[in-house]
């Protein structure tokens, strides 16, 4: 089942790894915790994703095989071309900075994976501020309409996760709104 804790998480690994990454000094252990945290951030946007198009996700932390499924079963993400390039990269970098201490993380590498993985998380909406497509009212009610009433109230941060779980159902429907919210509701 598609909720967005695993999206929260994931923002919460960004966060953690941000932090890390702007400790002022250099210490190999940081940048291997950031790195880890990243990997992670990734891996569980591309779970809750494939969840929400109702995958059963796999026990795996291997992006390349995340990646594949997420173009197989057509969940609602924009895979950047650095993403899709580097994620062998990721992979290691989630048991080999926790398990391998004689493995060290490249700082020019975790600069520039801090730098895509923001894009990663603003193109597909996982941020606080309002996604700009919810700017719409229209768009923002059609939205609102899949959810049961006691999660209209939510966050911004919130409304962009249903959005991506919702999305391809708003673009495909154009039906009147009672018909609308029924097939959203039955599909989640």
């Amino acid at each position: 089942m598609c909720d967005i804790r695993l999206f929260r998480s994931a923002r919460l690994d960004y966060e953690t790894a941000k932090k890390l990454w702007e400790t002022p000094w250099e210490d190999e252990m940081i940048l291997n915790n950031a790195a880890y945290h990243l990997q992670q951030a990734v891996e569980k946007i591309l779970k809750a994703a494939l969840e929400c198009v109702g995958v059963t996700v796999p026990n795996t932390h291997k992006i390349t095989r995340l990646l594949s499924m997420i173009t197989a079963n057509g969940a609602g993400l924009v895979i950047t071309d650095w993403i899709d390039d580097h994620s062998e990269m990721l992979s290691e970098w989630e048991a080999e900075t926790r398990y391998n201490m004689d493995f060290i993380v490249e700082k020019r590498k975790l600069d520039r994976a801090m730098e895509e993985i923001e894009i990663f998380f603003r193109l597909n909406g996982i941020q606080k501020e309002l996604r700009p497509e919810l700017q719409d009212q229209a768009v923002r009610e059609k939205l609102l309409r899949c959810l049961p009433e006691s999660r209209r109230e939510c966050s911004d941060f919130e409304l962009n996760c249903y959005y991506l779980m919702f999305r391809k159902r708003m673009e495909a429907e154009s039906l009147p709104g009672d018909i609308f919210l029924q097939r959203c509701l039955q599909s989640n």
